[in-house]
């Protein structure tokens, strides 16, 4: 889906780590959300609540997702998962444009 059609978009963005990763939140008529997101390049660590999908529409990055030990090359249209209550680590190598679905 390169697109949205019929949903509501929050005007304040997400920042954090002193801007170098933002986001905005989309949200769908059924009561599901997104974020669409930039992440400039470094290394983080971020803390879920609900489960997500993170689907990378640019740029190369690294994770180390929960109860593993190797990081993992994720590019440009791949994606990855992320459990309900977890945190996950991520290598940003270049700019990566991303879209992150959240899973009730």
């Amino acid at each position: 889906m390169s697109q949205f059609e019929n949903v509501t978009v929050v005007k304040a963005a997400n920042v954090y780590y002193d801007g170098k990763v933002s986001s905005r939140t989309v949200l769908f008529a059924d009561g599901s959300k997104k974020t669409l997101g930039l992440l400039l390049p470094g290394e983080y660590e971020f803390g879920t609540e609900a489960a997500e999908i993170m689907e990378m529409l640019a740029g190369d990055v690294e994770v180390l997702l929960p109860g593993e030990t190797a990081w993992q090359s994720i590019s440009a249209g791949e994606s990855f998962n992320v459990p309900a209550n977890s945190k996950f680590g991520i290598k940003v190598h270049t700019v990566a444009d991303y879209s992150c679905s959240y899973i009730d």
